[in-house]
């Protein structure tokens, strides 16, 4: 079955292979419990899996998305159903504003924020760089990594000692894809930003990691790359295949768990078999 291509950020709902959220595997063992969390881009992909899974684990979660309300919905739901609490924001998160508004309803909701997952992000597939225009690359960097730096700042008055800040980077910090040249280089930027914050913010007790995933099977790769990179995407992994959103998640529940509390720093990579430093 081949797959449709969609506009992007794409929806689960328009995908002939659905992606594995975890919403039939995942089984928590209270390692969030109590916690509150904040997950970006969390409609769907890694940003719904790692809701699935904090959910489980006994996370409140407010989900932070641009206007996929279908998805999103879908995702509350499923909080939901594991006995927690969901909010739902949308908002685009290339504006200050919405950044400010997803840390207020959270800190209303919860009274704290103990896990923020930076998920959220922009790509598109361009063969040179003429193609790239100049709008297209500051949008990517504004949801990609500015929006990381105005969330954290807005929520570092709300982030007790012992929370922590998760980060989704990507195989292509350290492999950058020459078709990708604009995410590719907000993933190098997000590894540095990871690196940087875990320093300066070691003294408050705010752990601060990324995950880098590889090819993962999201909305965003049929709505962002043409057909023939559709049909091969993930082939090229020794693994041979694209990952799972729900394989990616536990990295997320690692690093959000009190059992990651000397975890700080870190780049995690998921990448089925890709080697990245």
């Amino acid at each position: 079955m081949s797959e449709p291509q969609q506009q992007p950020p794409g929806t689960i709902g328009a995908m002939a292979t659905k992606p594995d959220h975890g919403e039939e595997s995942y089984r928590g063992s209270g390692r969030l419990v109590g916690k509150a969390t904040v997950v970006t881009g969390g409609d769907s992909g890694i940003g719904r899996a790692v809701a699935i899974a904090f959910a489980r684990e006994g996370a409140d979660v407010l989900i932070s998305y641009l206007d996929e309300h279908e998805d999103a919905r879908e995702t509350a739901k499923l909080v939901e159903e594991a006995g927690r609490k969901a909010v739902l924001v949308p908002g685009d998160l290339a504006d200050l504003a919405t950044c400010q508004t997803v840390v207020r309803r959270a800190v209303e909701e919860f009274g704290r924020i103990d896990v923020l997952v930076n998920n959220a992000a922009y790509q598109m597939t361009h063969e040179s760089v003429e193609d790239i225009s100049d709008e297209e690359w500051t949008r990517t960097f504004e949801i990609n990594i500015h929006a990381m730096f105005r969330l954290v700042k807005a929520a570092l008055p709300n982030l007790p000692q012992g929370s922590a800040i998760i980060n989704t980077s990507s195989v292509n910090y350290d492999q950058p894809k020459p078709t990708l040249l604009p995410y590719a280089t907000t993933k190098g930027a997000i590894a540095n930003f990871t690196a940087g914050l875990a320093q300066m913010l070691g003294d408050r007790g705010i752990r601060v990691n990324a995950v880098a995933p590889g090819p993962i099977w999201t909305p965003l790769i049929p709505s962002t790359m043409p057909p023939e990179q559709v049909e091969e995407f993930g082939k090229n992994t020794p693994l041979g295949r694209p990952g799972q959103p729900a394989e990616v998640a536990p990295a997320y529940v690692l690093l959000a768990s009190d059992e990651g509390s000397y975890i700080s720093g870190a780049i995690v990579p998921v990448t089925g078999g890709k080697p990245i430093l």
